[in-house]
């Protein structure tokens, strides 16, 4: 019986509402996400309410940027995602590179050969799942699109499981996907609605994830 990661090599826990992944010196992004937590738990204890993810990703950017501001010093070097809820602005991702800078994302990929994993989350993030029917619409039909209905649809754990594997296999040097060389993890708001559950797949779930995205990679192959 295979037991749950008891550790990670990627993904840390910040917080009850926020996590991050890390590319880049491990031992440089173990002092940034020290400093993550003290001041999570020191907003917390002074403000009895848990840190907006926005304010807890600039006060780690802060300090990162300090280390390129003054002499004797060197750049912390590690670029993270950090991924949050609060009550604020729902769900957020941003993204933080070695100078201090932080950006807002819907999705982005972080580390080697990011952009090969970011020319392919242009083309499939928010695209809509094509079903049989699709087929045989009318071909002026797919050019009259309401502009008020463009907006990105937001895929749900499942999909967006699937395009993390797709990202993963596209930047990773061996061309077939395997669930021992990826890491896959989710934040979901607990069922009790009291905080966030954070959840790194197993090996056996991870597999499932692998085999339907190869399925589908087969079957569009096949069409």
């Amino acid at each position: 019986q295979n037991k749950p990661k008891q550790t990670s090599e990627k993904t840390y826990k910040l917080c009850d509402h926020a996590a991050c992944t890390v590319a880049g010196l491990t031992a440089d992004a173990n002092i940034l996400i020290d400093q993550a937590r003290l001041r999570a738990g020191r907003y917390t204890y002074q403000y009895q309410e848990a840190i907006p993810v926005e304010q807890l990703v600039e006060h780690v950017c802060n300090y990162k940027q300090a280390y390129t501001q003054y002499g004797g010093l060197r750049p912390f070097g590690v670029a993270f995602l950090f991924a949050g809820y609060d009550s604020h602005h729902g769900f957020q991702l941003y993204q933080s590179d070695p100078s201090g800078n932080y950006s807002g994302w819907k999705a982005t990929v972080i580390g080697a050969n990011n952009q090969a994993g970011k020319s392919l989350l242009k083309t499939e993030y928010g695209a809509k799942p094509k079903s049989d029917d699709d087929d045989d619409a009318p071909e002026e039909m797919e050019t009259e699109e309401d502009p008020a209905e463009e907006e990105i649809r937001v895929p749900d754990v499942t999909e967006a499981l699937r395009l993390a594997v797709k990202v993963l296999s596209k930047t990773m040097d061996g061309t077939v996907p395997s669930p021992e060389k990826m890491e896959l993890f989710t934040m979901t708001l607990a069922e009790d609605g009291e905080g966030c559950a954070h959840h790194i797949l197993t090996e056996e779930e991870s597999k499932k994830v692998v085999d339907d995205v190869e399925a589908e990679a087969a079957s569009a192959g096949d069409a």
